[in-house]
């Protein structure tokens, strides 16, 4: 069930000639609801690091859709090899997919045993065991507390290392016990090992590192009035989006002393759109997990 949906789409002002990127294809929710809005002329370039996502794509027969195997970061590349120069409107959904989070076999819940893997794209990269096998006790409390925000990240690190002591962590159960041993006390209604399994899956996967990289090539790919429409999930991701747009909405630097006009001032790439939307009551009672939703938009000037 995709989140904002509705408001997504408001904010991209999808026109029926134009050409949009949907940069976290997931299982097609906000695209199907682009496609509808689209013309026969209309263009969409969908992109998934995930190829069970872009597997699930192939049911939607329509031409104007072009699905990519490829991270968002590379959204630059994908256009190009598709002949696409630029876009009228990018939407980035972050995070992990629902379906991602059910099939026990990727590794991204404890609330399922399976093998530790948490990679969105399964055939690169190291895997969440391999990273706690070979990391130091530091380096594992560094990627808890950075990006598990998590107060325990010590004593998370540590039991970690004296349990792959004794023997290897290979299921998402096994890490959920340790977390659940070291740490005694958490918020209500929230699982010990919850901060622990997003810090991991956000660094195998370089989430935010790639967030960073998609947004500053979605400002470049933007059209003048195109709009970029990003839905966050935890703070570290909504922060990094918060502080792009704020940045890019800023005239670009002079030199110091430089006796200008403000109206002289070159003029800033981005303008933001509106407020945060969060996701209405209506809409977590459906969907809870689109209680922790912030959507922010910004309109792509004619900077160069």
């Amino acid at each position: 069930m995709p989140v904002l949906v509705d408001e997504a789409i408001a904010a991209l002002r999808v026109r029926p000639d134009g050409c949009y990127a949907d940069c976290t294809f997931g299982r097609g929710g906000h695209s199907r609801a682009m496609l509808v809005r689209l013309g026969p002329t209309g263009r969409l370039l969908a992109l998934d690091r995930d190829p069970q996502a872009i597997a699930a794509g192939t049911a939607i027969a329509d031409p104007r859709l072009t699905l990519v195997h490829s991270a968002f970061s590379r959204l630059g590349d994908a256009l190009a090899q598709h002949g696409i120069a630029a876009v009228d409107g990018v939407l980035l959904d972050l995070g992990v997919s629902s379906p991602q989070l059910e099939t026990p076999e990727r590794g991204f819940s404890f609330r399922y045993d399976g093998p530790l893997d948490m990679r969105m794209d399964p055939t690169r990269g190291r895997d969440a065991a391999q990273f706690l096998a070979d990391a130091t006790e530091s380096e594992i409390g560094e990627v808890i507390r950075e990006y598990g925000e998590e107060r325990f990240a010590r004593q998370i690190a540590r039991a970690i290392v004296a349990a792959r002591a004794r023997r290897p962590i290979r299921t998402t159960r096994d890490l959920a016990a340790i977390v659940a041993a070291a740490v005694r006390t958490r918020e209500p209604n929230q699982d010990p090992a919850t901060r622990t399994f997003q810090a991991l899956r956000i660094h195998v996967n370089q989430e935010l590192e790639e967030l960073s990289l998609a947004l500053a090539r979605s400002v470049d790919l933007l059209r003048t009035g195109g709009r970029l429409v990003v839905i966050s999930f935890h703070s570290l991701e909504d922060r990094i989006v918060k502080n792009f747009i704020r940045d890019e909405a800023r005239p670009s630097s002079v030199p110091d002393r430089l006796p200008l006009r403000a109206s002289e001032l070159p003029p800033p790439r981005l303008v933001p759109v509106g407020k945060p939307v969060r996701a209405a009551a209506v809409e977590v009672n459906l969907n809870p997990r689109a209680r922790s939703a912030i959507m922010r938009v910004a309109e792509r000037t004619e900077a160069p």
